[in-house]
């Protein structure tokens, strides 16, 4: 029978292994001091699949090759908690600096790079349709995550009325189908909004397809996950993805400094590529 020492030598083997797969495959940074989360978070994992430890389910989780492992991995590491208009700021400067740059143009491409379950990128639809009429009929709008899961729920547009703004602005209506009977409480995304959206899969960490290069990009409240190396990594790709002028939105509680990037900063959690239209 394994004593208590060889147990936790086995949990702390399991921990490692699992924080090295964390990293090869998403570059999260689970090192020192994350031991706690890992195993609250993974331990109902491997026993309901009914393994015998931690190090087991690592291997399960290299060994699947339908990719939902890995889904269901980073779905217990990361948080997806989001909401719509979640950090105002960055709306009102869209509408306040950015828009009037966009009256007139053709074509509007916007990467929602983290987009978990879709609030972010249907907000972004919303304030374009809003702010912008008939100039927002060149939008499109990129929304990816690395989780196939959230990114099935995004795609259904459906979500808990407590998920907006409370009270909810009259405007805000316009857009939105309430339910009735049994989807009493739950609100849909209306089809005008939900076609200027397209969702894919797509991991930051991972050389990205090809692309068009996009006005704005939005990967808010994901790079906290990252270790500073990749972090860089992964601003660089994004800016590569950016046309001269684009803006690059990150969350207010992240920052690139520290990071070697050719971005301008303009305002807390705003960088904008070099080049292109200046608002006046």
């Amino acid at each position: 029978m394994p004593n208590a020492r060889s147990l936790r030598e086995s949990a702390d083997k399991g921990v490692q292994t699992m924080a090295r797969l964390a990293y090869d495959q998403f570059g999260l940074d689970l090192g020192e001091g994350k031991e706690g989360l890992i195993e609250s978070r993974l331990g109902k994992k491997w026993k309901q699949r009914g393994l015998a430890s931690l190090s087991e389910y690592c291997a399960f989780v290299e060994s699947d090759q339908t990719g939902q492992a890995l889904t269901e991995l980073i779905d217990a590491l990361t948080t997806n908690h989001t909401s719509f208009f979640r950090e105002s700021k960055h709306f009102d400067f869209l509408k306040a600096t950015v828009f009037p740059l966009w009256r007139g143009r053709r074509e509007i491409p916007i990467w929602s790079a983290a987009c978990s379950s879709g609030e972010e990128p249907y907000s972004l639809a919303i304030t374009l349709l809003e702010e912008l009429g008939a100039d927002a009929a060149g939008a499109s709008i990129l929304a990816t995550d690395i989780s196939t899961r959230v990114l099935a729920a995004a795609g259904k547009g459906l979500y808990a009325s407590e998920s907006f703004p409370r009270p909810m602005p009259a405007w805000l209506g316009k857009y939105l189908l309430r339910g009735k009977g049994s989807y009493e409480g739950w609100i849909q995304i209306k089809p005008e909004v939900r076609r200027l959206v397209r969702f894919g899969q797509v991991n930051l960490i991972q050389p990205l397809p090809k692309m068009q290069l996009f006005a704005a990009i939005f990967c808010r409240n994901v790079m906290i996950y990252f270790y500073r190396p990749t972090q860089e990594q992964v601003v660089n790709r994004l800016g590569a993805c950016l046309e001269p002028g684009g803006y690059l939105f990150v969350g207010h509680s992240e920052s690139l400094s520290g990071i070697e990037h050719g971005l301008e900063y303009i305002c807390p959690a705003t960088y904008r590529k070099p080049g292109g239209r200046r608002s006046r």
